[in-house]
């Protein structure tokens, strides 16, 4: 009788370290996640969880350690990596003096993608900006903002989306809409990772949850596998015991 063999993850880190100086910011990650999972890391600040996310976006170089999505590299296929994926962050990396519009036929353009203003319109309607297209991006409140930013992070369609603390600024108005942004973003089978200090809202999205603690992943489950009415009490925990 054959054995059968587990699915393959979708994305795979092992033994990610990252270190300045004398200072370890990451120590010793090592993360698999399944194709379609949402995956919301908790943790204090100086934790290591924005290290984590930039080094996936290639933004960082880790000092050692493996990353790779599918078959897809970070060291030994890098474009095609990095083609799989894309960020929300802190910085809206959109330009204040161009339209929504304009906005997202630019970075369409840099992308590569096919009919970029198509893709742009697409877009706009798909985190309800459309209506606002000619719309300066230096008008737009944060929580617009934040949609214009998931648009253009959406761009090249990636497999992983990266979130980097975007309930950041947000009132609770425009957290809902982010939370519905989100759902959607989900339940069109992306891989995604989100790091927030928004224990509430990070729970409402995720399917898998983690703690980060002085670089190292010291929780991981699932969400089902959660009482999310002590959860709080577990994380701080978490946090006193490393």
């Amino acid at each position: 009788m054959m054995t059968k063999l587990a699915p393959s993850p979708f994305l795979s880190i092992r033994g990610l370290r990252k270190s300045y100086g004398s200072l370890e910011a990451l120590r010793g990650i090592n993360l698999d996640l399944a194709p379609g999972e949402f995956l919301c890391l908790f943790g204090p600040n100086g934790a290591g969880k924005s290290t984590l996310l930039k080094i996936i976006a290639t933004l960082l170089r880790p000092s050692s350690g493996k990353i790779r999505i599918l078959d897809d590299d970070l060291e030994n296929n890098p474009q095609e990596y990095r083609a799989r994926l894309g960020m929300v962050s802190h910085q809206s990396f959109v330009y204040q003096d161009l339209t929504l519009l304009e906005n997202l036929e630019f970075y369409a353009a840099l992308y590569g993608v096919k009919d970029p203003r198509q893709r742009s319109l697409e877009l706009l309607e798909q985190v309800n900006l459309a209506d606002h297209y000619e719309m300066l991006a230096g008008n737009l409140s944060r929580g617009m903002q934040q949609r214009l930013t998931i648009a253009r992070a959406l761009l090249n369609d990636p497999e992983l989306l990266l979130l980097d603390e975007p309930y950041t600024g947000l009132d609770e108005h425009a957290a809902r809409v982010l939370r519905g942004q989100l759902q959607w973003l989900h339940d069109q089978q992306r891989t995604i990772i989100m790091v927030t200090h928004n224990l509430r809202r990070g729970m409402e999205a995720a399917t898998r949850m983690g703690i980060l603690v002085r670089g190292k992943l010291v929780y991981l489950q699932q969400k089902e596998n959660i009482d999310p009415a002590s959860f709080e009490e577990l994380y701080f925990q978490k946090l006193e015991a490393v």
